[in-house]
């Protein structure tokens, strides 16, 4: 018996260990890979609140050293500006899938997560005790929960049997990393088919290949000849392209579990949702996933909270990734030069010149803006708490540094001792500071100062005081359970 089995070792399985260890829940990944090396780039890059959320855990600096800030949050073909957004890392950050997990195994493996490696869910029956899962090839294993993080065709979720409704693919596309004898353009080609690119990596002898296909194709491992065809149909030449490191397809293809929990198994990123990648959405949706759930799996676990607290998972999360899912959508369609669609882009375009305009979708790009719904309140309720530059009777500190071990803070920005975490002292660090700058939120602008605030593990706002407990007890026994006496 296990605390919680992960299926999938991406990005979205990975940090979801992390943050279970962390907490000091046993958390076992099977990833159906046998080594942890991915062949090829496959996708990349974060937006700025997938860096905030691992600055809050304080591995922001890893990724920051291999990667290359870039001003890249785009809707449809149109890139907006978020130099001017209130927080430490107002960018994208260009990195490669491999590089990322690498990153992250390395981080888990400091943590102790166990990784079985070439082992896969095959199928799984729940009862009230735990879930007993049946490994491919053989083998089963037997844990309280199950985390399905094994991508779009998820066996996790089918499984459970739950729905993936959604909209099926209008387009499909090959991305690939292979070898040439021609010289090839350089640049994006936007036409009436899609959106088409050829450039040399970083080893000088691969050319990275994006092209979408003249007709749409089923979702099956495409070869060599499908991304000759491809090219051919696109510039006219296949430019000789041979030894291909990978190939893969992917498609526009939209949908999301009906539910992201079904009694002891839950679901996240791909598992959840898949979309069109257009706004480069999909490892920061996933990576959001499992610091929403981490915690909260992590404190039912451990016998702190009860078990609905798991439900909020689903509420919080399944509008977002709705959310998402929609824009992605409007931001395919823009995505070929049709003179239709090019009218749309145009008009689309011109209206992202307005400041708010620009501001509002960049703030829904970068996640910047996610708000959950915990009813009236200060605009913080509900926010990602801005990394503050507090001062405690110990110095200065960045706030986000009280997050790194995934704990949740009561900051009291008061007279000192005039608010408590009382018996929630055990789960709750209390800080006691001082902080004279201004308020400013993504897209929201200034705001007024509260005098304390409680922050979950997930970085998002739980509680706003006015000097007094006024909701204080509620909302610690709504999210970290009952007080210790």
């Amino acid at each position: 018996m296990v605390d919680v089995l992960i299926a999938g070792g991406g990005p979205t399985g990975m940090m979801l260990a992390g943050e279970l260890a962390l907490a000091g829940v046993e958390a076992v990944i099977v990833e159906r890979r046998p080594t942890p090396d991915l062949v090829g780039s496959r996708a990349g890059g974060f937006h700025a609140r997938t860096i905030e959320i691992l600055d809050q855990r304080g591995i922001a600096g890893r990724f920051l050293t291999e990667g290359k800030p870039v001003q890249a949050a785009f809707f449809g073909t149109t890139m907006l500006d978020m130099s001017d957004f209130p927080t430490r890392h107002p960018y994208t950050l260009g990195l490669w899938q491999n590089r990322i997990e690498r990153i992250l195994a390395g981080w888990i493996e400091e943590l102790g997560v166990t990784v079985r490696r070439g082992q896969d869910v095959a199928g799984l029956t729940q009862d009230d005790g735990g879930v007993d899962v049946q490994l491919a090839g053989g083998g089963s294993m037997r844990a309280l929960y199950v985390v399905g993080a094994d991508g779009g065709r998820s066996a996790v979720r089918k499984a459970a049997g739950i729905g993936f409704p959604g909209w099926d693919a209008t387009r499909s596309s090959l991305i690939a990393e292979v070898q040439v004898t021609a010289e090839t353009p350089a640049g994006m080609r936007i036409d009436e088919v899609g959106v088409h690119g050829l450039h040399l990596m970083e080893d000088g002898r691969t050319t990275r290949v994006v092209v979408t296909e003249k007709d749409l194709r089923p979702a099956t491992e495409p070869g060599l000849a499908d991304l000759s065809k491809a090219l051919t149909d696109i510039y006219g030449t296949d430019f000789g392209v041979h030894s291909p490191t990978w190939i893969s397809r992917f498609t526009d293809a939209t949908r999301q579990a009906a539910a992201y929990r079904s009694g002891r198994v839950l679901l996240a990123g791909d598992a959840a949702h898949i979309h069109s990648p257009s706004g480069g959405q999909g490892i920061g949706l996933g990576i959001q996933d499992a610091v929403n759930l981490g915690w909260k799996l992590a404190e039912v676990v451990n016998g702190t909270a009860p078990d609905s607290l798991l439900d909020t998972y689903h509420a919080e999360r399944h509008p977002a990734g709705a959310r998402a899912l929609k824009h992605t959508m409007a931001q395919a369609i823009m995505q070929k030069a049709d003179p239709r669609v090019g009218a749309l882009a145009e008009t689309v375009a011109d209206l992202l010149t307005i400041d708010e305009a620009r501001k509002r979708v960049a703030g829904l790009i970068s996640g910047l803006d996610v708000r959950y719904d915990f009813g009236e309140g200060h605009p913080l309720l509900g926010r990602r708490m801005p990394d503050l530059d507090v001062v405690t009777a110990n110095g200065p500190v960045r706030l986000f540094t009280l997050l790194h071990r995934a704990r949740a803070v009561l900051l009291n920005l008061g007279a000192p001792g005039s608010i408590d975490a009382g018996g929630w002292a055990d789960r709750v660090q209390q800080v006691d500071a001082t902080y004279d700058g201004g308020w400013e939120l993504p897209v929201i602008g200034p705001v007024s100062a509260p005098a304390a605030v409680l922050i979950r593990p997930d970085g998002h706002v739980a509680w706003t005081g006015d000097g007094t407990r006024q909701g204080l007890t509620d909302a610690l026994v709504k999210w970290f359970g009952p007080a210790r006496h």
